[in-house]
């Protein structure tokens, strides 16, 4: 397994890949990728959109981040993430019957 980045309920799991597959679709962005937002306070898992891009690709969602890039949340510290490609996964929990996202 890659190396690994947990901020909160969002954990990134760097892949062997150099770049994000040609038919993986790139979610759109304005002022930051969010990776999660949180419930109640509206506070997100951001990255700077010039050096990052989140996308999806099969059952996946991927982060591909440029050298610089730092995961930034307003409750948890700033983390400065490896250049490379992630696999983006958001804690779940169960609920009887069912399981739902983290949302912190």
């Amino acid at each position: 397994m890659g190396k690994q980045y947990r901020q909160g309920d969002v954990l990134l799991v760097k892949i062997e890949m150099e770049h994000v597959p040609e038919e993986a679709v790139q979610e759109k962005t304005e002022d930051r990728v969010v990776l999660a937002y949180g419930e109640v306070t509206g506070h997100a898992h951001a990255i700077d959109p010039s050096l990052a891009g989140l996308y999806r690709w099969r059952n996946d969602r991927l982060l591909e981040v440029k050298p610089g890039a730092t995961l930034v949340h307003e409750e948890h510290s700033a983390i400065v993430l490896e250049p490379g490609v992630y696999r983006v996964i958001q804690q779940r929990e169960y609920e009887p019957g069912s399981s739902r996202p983290v949302i912190d």
